[in-house]
């Protein structure tokens, strides 16, 4: 059961794609990370009921969202602190290939060791075909540490650039501020959980 004031997000948005790439082996650690024992997105109902409005609109064009993670126990993130430390970079050429050693990944701003993810009212995702499922070309993969990951990257097609504009707008009309660093970050503004670290929840994806 989930604490009070959270909810599945398949219960609210049916129609929505959950591609949880923390609980499976393609992200930047190459594993599963730790709390994650569903694939299952969750989120605290008032970003919930704020997304399926932004879901809503982009079916009316044909489109979708696909989220990659949503709430985040903060045990995922604590992993991700000892993951900096460790000695495997098997990921490395995919996900991170500019950095010389894991922990500028955090000094470079792409991962916090307190995340807003586990507030409950974080998203990371992408738009889909709602006719084929497939992506739309946004200029690069979720979770890629470099400057093409940045919303306003100029070095990517006008198509990825048109992709990453419609996203952040139709997010921003229901109230999702993007992070600059991250075209697929969203963190909804008057989150109901804001405190640090006192509002970073810990229990289990599952």
């Amino acid at each position: 059961m989930l604490p009070k004031g959270f909810v599945y997000v398949k219960d609210v948005i049916p129609g929505i794609v959950e591609q949880m790439m923390y609980y499976g082996n393609d992200n930047f650690l190459g594993r599963r990370v730790f709390g994650y024992e569903k694939p299952v997105a969750i989120l605290t109902e008032k970003a919930a009921h704020a997304l399926a409005k932004v879901e809503f609109e982009l079916n009316k064009q044909g489109l979708g969202l696909k989220i990659y993670d949503a709430y985040r126990p903060h045990r995922a993130v604590q992993d991700f602190i000892a993951w900096a430390e460790d000695d495997d970079f098997s990921m490395r050429e995919k996900y991170y290939p500019g950095f010389l050693n894991k922990e500028d990944i955090f000094n470079a701003g792409f991962i916090a060791k307190y995340s807003a993810h586990s507030r409950g009212s974080t998203v990371d995702l992408t738009m889909i075909n709602k006719v084929t499922s497939q992506e739309l070309d946004m200029g690069g993969i979720v979770d890629f540490f470099g400057d093409i990951s940045h919303t306003n990257y100029p070095y990517i097609d006008d198509q990825a650039k048109h992709n990453r504009l419609l996203l952040c707008e139709v997010m921003a009309k229901w109230g999702f501020a993007n992070y600059h660093k991250e075209w697929w970050h969203f963190q909804l503004e008057g989150e109901p959980y804001t405190r640090v670290p006192e509002d970073h929840f810990d229990f289990i994806v599952a």
